[in-house]
C-alpha cells in the first residue's frame, strides 16, 4: 500500500474509532455489563491510537512506502482487525472465547511499532 493508502486508512479508521466509541457511550451503556462496556472502550481507543499511528506513519513514509513502513502499516491494520475486532465481538456478544485472538492483534501492533521505529532508523520514513 502506498502513504496515501495508509493515510486513508487511518482516516477511516480513526472515523469508526469515533463511531464506537459514540455507540459504546450511548447506545450500549445500559444494554451490556460495566465489564463489557469497558472492553468495548479498550477497543475503540486503541483503534483511535493506532488510526492515528497509521497517520503518522503515512506522513513521514516514502513514496512508495519501503519494507519497513510498508510492513508497520499492514501490522496496525491487521492489529486493528484482530485485536479491536475481537474486543468489539466480545462486548457484543459476550462470548468470551473471542478473546482468545486478542493477544494476536496485540502481537501485530507491537511488532507494528518495532517495524516503525526500524523504518525510522533506517530513514525508510
Amino acid at each position: 500500500m502506498t502513504h496515501r493508502g495508509f493515510a486513508v486508512a487511518g482516516a477511516c479508521s480513526a472515523a469508526l474509532a469515533v463511531v464506537a466509541g459514540a455507540f459504546g457511550a450511548h447506545a450500549l451503556r445500559m444494554r451490556v455489563a460495566l465489564d463489557l462496556l469497558a472492553v468495548f472502550e479498550t477497543a475503540a481507543r486503541y483503534q483511535m491510537y493506532h488510526a492515528l499511528g497509521l497517520l503518522a506513519l503515512a506522513a513521514v513514509a516514502g513514496r512508495p512506502a519501503r519494507p519497513a513502513a510498508r510492513a508497520a502499516g499492514w501490522l496496525f491494520v491487521a492489529g486493528t482487525v484482530l485485536f479491536c475486532g475481537s474486543l468489539y465481538a466480545l462486548a457484543l456478544t459476550g462470548v468470551r472465547a473471542l478473546g482468545a485472538i486478542t493477544p494476536l492483534g496485540g502481537g501485530c501492533f507491537i511488532v507494528g511499532w518495532l517495524a516503525f521505529a526500524a523504518a525510522l532508523w533506517r530513514g525508510e520514513a
